[in-house]
């Protein structure tokens, strides 16, 4: 991930999108990471409320995604 930003939160959250995603818009997403969750949202509508997942949990997914694409 290497594009970075703050978003007004409490505590401020800095929002990472992919690498991967071009600035044509397109189905992208960012994450934002707290010592024991991670906020997930779609980059497209960043008004919209975020999915928080706790850290174990993503984790376990983004090594079982890695599994599949790898």
């Amino acid at each position: 991930m290497n594009a970075c930003h703050r978003a007004s939160a409490n505590p401020p959250l800095t929002w990472c999108k992919s690498s991967y995603s071009s600035e044509e818009g397109g189905a992208c997403v960012e994450v934002a990471t707290c010592p024991h969750t991670v906020h997930v949202r779609d980059s497209k509508d960043a008004n919209r409320p975020s999915l928080a997942v706790g850290s174990e949990a993503w984790a376990a997914f983004v090594g079982f995604a890695a599994e599949r694409i790898g």
